[in-house]
């Protein structure tokens, strides 16, 4: 059934993209269902008209993300998600009602079924009277199988509405929202390629145990308890120059197919950035859109960003094609290379200099005189709320550092 709907939505969308529908009449928003059974990651979704063009909204607490390359025909559906290459496809029935698949393009069989229902304003049921309040700070570890990794958990709870993240030394899992049910909380997100899942239980000793799915095959556990005082490893420590090298070298493709090298000289005595990441990665979604606007503003001061993307497939047309959407939509003016493909492993060879790539994104600073200062890695962004407004502060300290040096 996903094979043929798939089919249909492909004929009708591509093969007849004029005069959409004038007729349809959206509710205010949607609850879509990304069916991931026995569970299902919900999400609040809109669908606007601005003159003859739709475009879509995405809800997550605070955060709305718009997209703008949505298409209206008949009964039929199609939302592009933005700088990802996935996409929401769907048949709109006579009740209003959306029934489709989320696909990712660059991978190999990956739908997922949603349904889409008009939204009653919270996400997950609430069978109970909240019993419990999960508001403040946590120390939680990650499992699955041999491996576990610390987080610090970050919630506000409001009645039965529940909101926050959970933050790792290599970025942080987004705007997170949902309920809580008797001693029981559920909270989702959906950044228009990745699908977060947290299910979480209080016990009688007020610690907390659950399970994070990611999409529809990924699981971990995990547990935590309150704690005001655990800090994540130093996201300035982690990376390093290997023994033997005191700069950073390379050469790689621009968008364009032209070599561009760290030596170039438009990148002498500015205080340079290099940024690690991939358009597929929702913290380098988060780090780009702040370093974007940041560059508008600073670049007259003697700084250079060279985002470095490490991208899903090696062919060089497609990973241009995703850059340059990329480049558009979150209106990042610096400069980008083709420098991989999305493997850690494989971005540490291609920067021998670094002991090795262990998040995307990863941002280097290097002072005017070529020297590597400072590597940051990961990202908590904009969902950490004060932890990403101090990243923000730090920031700019070390820039007018660098910039002050003669």
């Amino acid at each position: 059934m996903k094979n043929s709907l798939l089919i249909l939505l492909t004929i009708v969308l591509f093969g007849c993209q004029n005069n959409p529908s004038e007729q349809l009449n959206f509710p205010e928003k949607y609850l879509v269902k990304l069916d991931i059974s026995p569970d299902n990651i919900p999400f609040e979704l809109a669908l606007k008209k601005s003159g003859e063009k739709w475009y879509a909204e995405v809800y997550n607490a605070e955060e709305i993300l718009s997209f703008d390359e949505v298409l209206v025909k008949n009964d039929s559906l199609f939302i592009s998600m933005g700088v990802f290459d996935a996409d929401l496809k769907a048949k709109i029935q006579s009740t209003g009602e959306l029934t489709g698949i989320f696909v990712k393009n660059y991978l190999n069989d990956y739908e997922v079924a949603f349904t889409a229902q008009v939204s009653q304003g919270q996400r997950f049921p609430v069978n109970k009277t909240p019993e419990v309040d999960f508001t403040g700070r946590w120390k939680a570890t990650f499992e699955k199988d041999d491996d576990n990794y610390d987080a610090i958990g970050i919630f506000e709870q409001k009645g039965d509405r529940i909101t926050g993240t959970f933050m790792t030394k290599l970025g942080d899992y987004r705007y997170l929202e949902g309920n809580v049910s008797g001693k029981e909380f559920f909270m989702s997100t959906f950044d228009g390629s990745h699908a977060y899942l947290f299910k979480g239980e209080m016990g009688e000793d007020g610690t907390m145990s659950g399970e994070f799915r990611s999409g529809p095959n990924y699981k971990e556990t995990f547990s935590a308890s309150k704690n005001s005082t655990f800090e994540l490893p130093d996201a300035y420590s982690l990376n390093y120059l290997t023994e033997g090298y005191d700069k950073l070298e390379f050469t790689f493709p621009d968008v364009d197919g032209n070599e561009v090298s760290l030596s170039d000289e438009q990148f002498q005595e500015k205080v340079v950035l290099v940024q690690l990441f991939g358009t597929w990665c929702p913290n380098c979604m988060d780090e780009t859109r702040f370093l974007g606007s940041w560059y508008d503003k600073n670049k007259d001061s003697g700084v250079e960003i060279i985002g470095l993307a490490f991208e899903s497939k090696a062919d060089f047309d497609y990973a241009s094609n995703r850059v340059k959407k990329t480049k558009q939509k979150l209106e990042a003016n610096y400069t980008f290379l083709l420098a991989g493909e999305s493997s850690k492993e494989k971005a540490s060879l291609a920067l021998p200099a670094l002991n090795q790539v262990i998040a995307f994104p990863t941002l280097i600073y290097i002072d005017k005189k070529g020297k590597v200062r400072h590597i940051h890695t990961g990202f908590n962004g904009p969902g950490t709320g004060v932890y990403f407004e101090n990243w923000v502060e730090e920031h700019n300290n070390l820039i007018k550092e660098l910039l002050s040096e003669i």
